[in-house]
């Protein structure tokens, strides 16, 4: 049975095995090697993720991930006047959802190695542009989420993620290093374009790399290492139960 990377997040995630997802992107290379498994719930926020927590991560599970990714804060984000209200939840809380997360895969197991990436930048003029294109004249002039606010819930990701000793992607910081990112990564102001997608794919991929998982063997043999007259003998190098 091959590893598991376990993809944990909200729509961002969710939307991760579309065309030029990053999800999509990171299990074809480690195709053959892991099995990249994605639980992203579109609209939800940490304090929402708190109850799947022990569906999604049962703690009898005798073949834990090998890696999650945790990304939320994209809705926790949302302003309590805006129209995601429901879904706000204050960063102090946000933090301390996360830390909660983190435990619970933690004492799943030790080895599992969980990455926080925090929410994108937020493009305030490109959320009213996708507003209006959706709602017309009934759309709301009131923004839903703004940079600044979004930044806030960045840090704190960052900052738990080094209390933690864990690895973490700062894409809030890492897209607005790229002058014209509003429109290059985000397609409605908070989702991702594909070169949004690729951004996150990129870091995820370093970070596992760097922890060896480039190196992980294929589960069957290459068809290079596989001799036609004698098929048998690449099989039982690899797989002594044939």
């Amino acid at each position: 049975m091959r590893p598991q990377i376990l993809l944990f997040g909200d729509s961002i995630t969710q939307q991760s095995f579309r065309s030029g997802g990053w999800g999509a992107a990171v299990a074809d290379i480690y195709s053959r090697k892991v099995d990249v498994v994605l639980r992203g719930y579109g609209g939800y926020n940490t304090r929402w993720a708190l109850f799947l927590l022990h569906h999604i991560f049962p703690l009898v599970s005798a073949t834990p991930p090998v890696a999650v990714t945790i990304f939320f804060g994209a809705n926790d984000a949302a302003l309590l006047g805006g129209t995601g209200k429901k879904q706000h939840v204050p960063v102090n809380e946000y933090k301390e959802n996360l830390r909660r997360i983190v435990q619970h895969i933690k004492n799943l197991s030790r080895n599992t190695l969980v990455v926080l990436i925090t929410p994108p930048p937020i493009d305030q003029q490109g959320r009213r542009e996708f507003a209006r294109s959706q709602y017309g004249d009934k759309a709301s002039e009131s923004p839903d989420r703004t940079n600044e606010v979004t930044g806030a819930y960045a840090e704190e990701c960052v900052n738990l993620a080094k209390e933690l000793g864990l690895p973490s992607i700062n894409l809030w910081s890492k897209m607005q290093e790229t002058e014209g990112w509003q429109k290059k990564f985000l397609s409605d102001g908070l989702h991702l374009t594909p070169e949004g997608n690729a951004v996150v794919s990129q870091e995820v991929v370093k970070i596992f790399d760097e922890a060896g998982f480039s190196d992980l063997p294929y589960d069957f043999p290459q068809h290079s290492e596989i001799d036609g007259e004698n098929p048998e003998k690449a099989f039982l190098q690899q797989c002594a139960a044939v």
